[in-house]
């Protein structure tokens, strides 16, 4: 994990002033299920609740998407992702791609 990088949903950080900005940066994941896992959520579906797996899809995709968008970040010479965003979409009816997104920026903290 790349813990190098703050990552905000806001356009500035408290305590903290934004000296370059480099544009945005993304992460991208795009995940599918195994015929097990759909068949079984499929029937869970018929009962209702929460489906677990693909509960877990979905917040492993969003994990690896913004560690891919810190390391993205990173590369440009970041520290930080301001006005950090999520979209998710579904592939074909069986996949699912998740895109982490934001503007990446070096921020130092503002000398008193």
């Amino acid at each position: 994990m790349n813990k190098n990088v703050l990552v905000v949903t806001t356009n500035e950080v408290p305590g903290y002033k934004v000296v370059e900005v480099y544009g945005e940066v993304f992460g991208i994941m795009t995940r599918s299920r195994n015929v097990v896992s759909n068949i079984g959520a499929g029937l869970k579906s018929i009962i209702g609740g929460e489906i677990g797996a693909y509960t877990k899809l979905v917040s492993d995709s969003r994990t690896e998407a913004i560690e891919r968008m810190k390391q993205a970040a990173a590369a440009k010479g970041a520290n930080a992702v301001l006005m950090f965003r999520f979209d998710s979409s579904e592939i074909a009816g069986q996949m699912n791609e998740t895109s982490a997104y934001g503007t990446a920026a070096r921020i130092e903290p503002l000398k008193n």
